[in-house]
């Protein structure tokens, strides 16, 4: 489904070494000089999932195929990129077309690496980048409240309601907050929804530590984290420099070596894959049959014959049922045999919502 999360920072806290990290399909030049991305940089990266390898242990398939996201590296934000600044326009029209943000703020200290602004500060950088993008969805606020104003004559109650919801929205963004604060819902979601404000995308902080906090933290971390938890957000401490030198070893013994050295169970970057993950509101179902073991992507909330439609737009067309196993239940008994013979293996029809886990085979008539 090609749902993308937007690598974004100022310069030089280490996004693109992130990328080259993260992406297992394209490499970012990483620079110390400000604007070294221009044309964002997309890689298509697979989710781990434990659950997926247990399936295809039971199973033996032909192949294991997981799903996937995209990242997307964004070039540095600066002060003033709403005006233009640095690229700014074209920068922020690059992070306007992802679905969440992945946010690196710097939270380590060294001398040899540029920065413009300052002290060590996350907060302030997160700030920076805040402000960049809350005056550039005031900009599309303003915009639609014009338009919005020549019609509201028409006494046509939707209008009405989409101008409140716009003024309660230029309200909150002049106070210095972001959309997503508003948590909007339903009708209020319609009113803002075709001018795709910055602010109301979901957003996921990384703090780039140095290599001595990567598994205590520091003071800029901490700090970062609890700016974080005040808005309802996610902190993934790492140490992007390291996360890079990782993804470069191919050899399982080499990693596991890595990680003894450095004290860590698993890459840092499973955890901020898996948390960007959610953070789209995703969720996964399986098929599991002896040609493949595969892993799907959907919404969470969908129903079953939505869920159909990612394997092939036919079967949601002609759905009749789903067969459906839970994941434990299938790990339980170890086939879908021995799940039918103990009745764990369910028939579900139309109405049915997914189950992030759920082991699936749908019928389905063209």
């Amino acid at each position: 489904m090609a749902l993308q999360a937007g690598i974004v920072g100022l310069p030089n806290v280490g996004k693109s070494t992130l990328f080259n990290a993260v992406s297992n399909s394209a490499k970012a030049q990483a620079s110390n000089y400000r604007f070294c991305t221009i044309e964002p940089n997309i890689g298509q990266v697979d989710v781990p999932d434990e659950r997926l390898s247990k399936l295809a242990e039971l199973v033996q398939p032909n192949r294991t195929v997981p799903t996937t996201i995209e990242f997307v590296d964004i070039a540095g934000l600066v002060k003033g990129a709403s005006k233009g600044e640095g690229l700014g326009n074209k920068f922020l029209a690059n992070i306007r077309e992802v679905d969440a943000i992945v946010h690196v703020i710097r939270c380590f200290e060294d001398e040899n690496i540029l920065r413009d602004e300052g002290d060590i500060n996350p907060i302030s950088d997160k700030e920076i980048i805040d402000t960049e993008l809350q005056l550039k969805d005031l900009e599309s606020v303003e915009k639609k409240i014009q338009r919005v104003e020549k019609m509201i004559k028409t006494g046509d109650p939707k209008i009405k309601h989409a101008y409140e919801v716009l003024q309660t929205c230029l309200q909150h963004l002049s106070e210095g907050k972001n959309i997503r604060g508003l948590q909007l819902e339903g009708e209020d979601r319609e009113a803002i929804a075709d001018i795709f404000l910055l602010t109301d995308k979901p957003v996921l902080y990384v703090a780039n530590v140095d290599e001595a906090a990567l598994l205590t933290g520091n003071k800029y971390s901490d700090a970062l984290v609890k700016a974080a938890t005040d808005e309802g957000a996610q902190v993934i401490v790492m140490n992007n420099s390291i996360e890079a030198q990782i993804s470069e070893l191919d050899s399982p013994e080499d990693k596991e070596l890595f990680f003894a050295e450095y004290g860590l169970t698993e890459p840092g970057l499973n955890r901020l894959i898996r948390s960007a993950y959610k953070l789209l509101n995703l969720a996964t179902y399986f098929t599991a049959g002896v040609q493949e073991v595969r892993a799907w992507t959907i919404h969470r909330g969908w129903k079953a014959p939505q869920a159909a439609s990612v394997i092939h737009t036919d079967f949601e067309k002609g759905f009749i049922k789903a067969e459906v196993i839970s994941y434990n239940d299938f790990v339980q008994y170890k086939s879908e045999a021995a799940c039918r013979e103990n009745g764990r293996l369910r028939i579900e029809g139309k109405e049915y919502v997914v189950n992030d886990g759920d082991v699936m085979h749908f019928r389905f008539n063209v």
